[in-house]
């Protein structure tokens, strides 16, 4: 968890609630000042503070866009990786039966067992890094079972059509889960975040101090459109946080399989 440093370990609820209420604070603080300096204000500058305005939330827009991309993207990405170790052990699973019989019942059992382990460290928050590390290394012994008992399988039947073939499977199965774990290291930079952070509370400000300007207060819209943008920081934040937030990928197939062992 290299890349949230800062962020991580907090709930993604309470982060956007406190930016919530910081840019509702702001906004009032802007609206004030626009109001004390509006006596002394000409049309000109007024205007040229609507265009400012109109600016911020455009690149709030493109920051809101361009970090909702990256976020979802790589929730796509760990939900595929997700597929494709799913399959690669099912695979495995399936040329059990292409092993000498001596061999058939000790593979099935060790696959079964793998799977079990990647189910529940599959629901392991990655905040708890001593529970992970764990998990992991009782996977790594259990790929190591499993690759010894295809050598010796490999010496009995060489032939490349059986025993080959189910190598060949748990090459995948390892490849597959080394590929899920390096998605799971793979979160928007958090120095994105706290710059589509800045910008919000920015905006915030910005809009009250225009309202100030005009002397017009419009806490209803800027609420409304404060809570939209809440919501969508939200997702974005809750996206990019594998087994921690709201939003997880959904680990239906995986345990399908524990079924598929049986």
């Amino acid at each position: 968890m290299s890349q949230q440093v800062l962020l991580y370990g907090y709930s993604s609820i309470a982060i956007v609630l406190v930016l919530f209420l910081v840019i509702i604070a702001l906004n009032e603080v802007g609206f004030r000042i626009g109001r004390f300096v509006q006596s002394r204000t000409d049309s000109e500058v007024k205007s040229l503070t609507g265009s400012i305005q109109a600016s911020i939330l455009g690149l709030l827009a493109l920051l809101l866009g361009f970090t909702f991309s990256m976020s979802m993207q790589r929730f796509d990405s760990r939900s595929m990786a997700l597929i494709d170790e799913a399959n690669a052990i099912g695979t495995a699973i399936l040329r059990v039966q292409l092993l000498p019989s001596t061999y058939r019942q000790d593979a099935k059992t060790l696959l079964n067992d793998y799977v079990k382990l990647r189910v529940e460290i599959g629901k392991l928050d990655l905040t708890k890094k001593n529970e992970r590390l764990s998990y992991n290394r009782e996977i790594g012994q259990l790929q190591k079972k499993l690759w010894l008992l295809g050598v010796k399988a490999t010496a009995e039947d060489p032939r490349p059509v059986t025993t080959g073939a189910f190598i060949s499977s748990l090459n995948e199965l390892i490849d597959s889960q080394g590929k899920r774990n390096a998605l799971l290291q793979m979160q928007v930079p958090e120095v994105v975040v706290l710059l589509l952070f800045v910008v919000f509370i920015s905006s915030g400000g910005i809009m009250g101090y225009s309202a100030g300007l005009s002397g017009t207060r419009m806490l209803v819209p800027i609420v409304l459109v404060s809570t939209l943008i809440a919501l969508i920081v939200f997702i974005i934040i809750d996206l990019d946080r594998p087994k921690r937030g709201l939003i997880k990928v959904n680990q239906s197939v995986m345990v399908d399989l524990l079924k598929k062992g049986e």
